[in-house]
């Protein structure tokens, strides 16, 4: 469950030097915020954002930009950001922005971004909802609004009814499903390089099959 107020965190947030707090600014100008040329990835709901900064720290070629949308959540990665510059450990090629994930047009410029992380999702199980989830045609449009032609997606979820109403999706949006699978940890091929997010480890340990797809945008 996500934590709904978290006295102090907005202002925490803004003072971050994490945090990018006025995003829309830097449309089309990302790569000169970060001061090289390398390719920017995001993930879409990023949550305690452990998954991107393992990301970052593995792939150091990369830009990464997380995205959450709730301050009470960001600023927990905020605080392991903060943990791993104490231990030495951290890299400058990722950042956190706080935003709704309908307004990404007004964020990055198309092809500003080159691929796009969906993890553990909210599955928005109410059916009048269903436009609310990250996987659907809508979300899907949004995407193709800042990627270039032929990136891809990946998306990992516990949720069974979600997976199958996200394959359904794609199929209704023209994208092309690269790589599929029920059992991420048990599909030698799609889980080599796999790094886990929190709920994934959580799951895991409970024995929970991961599911997990990668598309292309058409």
């Amino acid at each position: 469950m996500r934590l709904r107020n978290v006295p102090g965190s907005r202002e925490r947030i803004a003072e971050s030097r994490y945090c990018v707090n006025e995003p829309k600014e830097f449309k089309g100008k990302w790569k000169q915020l970060f001061e090289n040329d390398n390719p920017i990835h995001t993930e879409v709901g990023m949550g305690k954002g452990k998954f991107i900064m393992r990301m970052a720290e593995a792939h150091p070629e990369i830009n990464y930009i997380g995205i959450e949308m709730y301050s009470s959540v960001l600023i927990r990665a905020i605080e392991q950001a903060e943990a791993l510059e104490e231990s030495g450990k951290m890299r400058g090629n990722f950042m956190f922005i706080r935003m709704d994930a309908r307004e990404l047009a007004d964020v990055f410029e198309q092809g500003e971004v080159e691929k796009i992380y969906l993890n553990f999702s909210d599955p928005w199980p109410k059916e009048r909802h269903a436009k609310r989830r990250l996987t659907s045609v809508n979300f899907l449009k949004r995407y193709k609004q800042i990627l270039p032609d032929n990136a891809e997606v990946e998306f990992k979820t516990d949720n069974g009814d979600l997976f199958e109403f996200s394959l359904e999706q794609i199929k209704e949006a023209g994208w092309k499903l690269l790589a599929c699978t029920r059992d991420l940890h048990n599909d030698a091929e799609m889980n080599r390089g796999n790094i886990m997010t929190e709920y994934e480890e959580k799951f895991a340990s409970q024995g929970v099959p991961i599911n997990k797809f990668i598309i292309q945008k058409p």
